[in-house]
């Protein structure tokens, strides 16, 4: 009986190490495949713009006069936009070259080019023209004068300039450009009071950015895309879906209108499509292969008036500058900084 329970005992402790050694072994022939996880990026918290900041911009802007080029008005307000994003840390310069106007003028042009983190390949622009028109052609009186443009031009400088404010007090992580393109107002005058959007307007227009396209003055320029922005700063402005912008970069405005509508600002990003819009982005859509949407003030489906009333005429003065539209469009282009769309 002592045998047998010996034995007993023998056999099992010969199966429990032969069970341990199985187990063992077979644990270790597991292969454990590794947890695959995507990088997420830390959360960056969007800075507030400063809609009184801009507003004080575009004042200073109209404050020196109308930017017509080849006047001391234009030329020293060039010189105050460079200063400025000098002074946020953009690495600057002005592209200088001659254009011809519809008129047969010769005009001295100036695109202001700033870059901010610029040793960071991957890049985003945006650009607002900064000249003014140099007639009232739209208006009743004073034709023949220069209008303050302080909607058209100075509206989209102002948002950009305290943009550059902000960057300089928090760094994004990406690389940040600013372009301030010249004569973009100098376009043929168009006496078709019907006329629904600018899809007929000729090569006259937007003659800074065609300079610019065709004398690239940065070598191998690609930033990921841009935005462009022209008469942004008007009461209850509406900024609609261009054809140009949804041509060439439909899924980017998408996102844009998106995330407006997401913050709150849906009254202004309005999802109405209109037209094509002759501007600054056309040309750089077309010259280029930089996809640019372009925030404009336009309501679709109307006449020539849709730019607003006070469209290339006396009115567009400090009077219809808005800060709340001026802070709908600064505070999305800083989400878009800070968020990386």
């Amino acid at each position: 009986m002592k045998n047998y329970i010996k034995f007993l005992v023998l056999t099992s402790i010969t199966f429990l190490v032969a069970c341990e050694s199985e187990t063992q072994e077979e644990v270790q022939n597991v292969t454990v495949e590794p947890k695959i996880t995507e990088e997420v990026k830390p959360k960056v918290e969007t800075p507030s713009f400063n809609e009184d900041s801009a507003f004080l911009y575009v004042q200073q802007q109209v404050d020196f006069g109308p930017r017509v080029p080849n006047t001391k008005q234009h030329d020293d307000c060039g010189v105050w936009m460079a200063e400025e994003l000098v002074k946020y840390g953009f690495d600057t310069i002005v592209q200088r070259g001659k254009v011809r106007a519809f008129t047969g003028n010769v005009l001295s042009m100036q695109n202001i080019i700033g870059q901010y983190n610029k040793e960071a390949k991957e890049r985003v622009m945006f650009c607002a023209h900064w000249d003014t028109r140099p007639f009232a052609d739209r208006d009743t009186i004073n034709q023949n004068k220069p209008i303050d443009g302080a909607n058209d031009g100075a509206s989209g400088v102002g948002v950009l300039l305290e943009i550059a404010r902000q960057i300089s007090l928090k760094n994004p992580r990406i690389g940040v450009d600013i372009i301030f393109f010249d004569t973009e107002d100098y376009g043929a005058v168009h006496v078709s009071e019907t006329m629904q959007d600018l899809s007929s307007m000729t090569d006259t227009w937007c003659l800074g950015s065609q300079y610019w396209c065709k004398n690239p003055p940065i070598p191998d320029y690609n930033p990921k895309y841009g935005i462009l922005l022209d008469m942004v700063g008007a009461e209850n402005a509406i900024f609609p879906k261009d054809a140009v912008s949804r041509h060439y970069a439909g899924g980017l405005m998408n996102k844009v209108w998106k995330a407006a509508q997401n913050l709150g600002y849906g009254n202004y990003f309005v999802n109405q499509l209109a037209g094509a819009l002759t501007d600054d982005h056309t040309y750089i859509n077309e010259m280029t292969n930089i996809p640019v949407i372009d925030i404009i003030h336009y309501v679709p489906n109307g006449s020539y008036g849709d730019f607003g009333k006070f469209h290339h005429t006396h009115a567009d003065n400090m009077d219809i500058v808005n800060k709340k539209t001026l802070k709908a469009v600064g505070q999305i282009l800083l989400h878009v900084i800070y968020q990386e769309l």
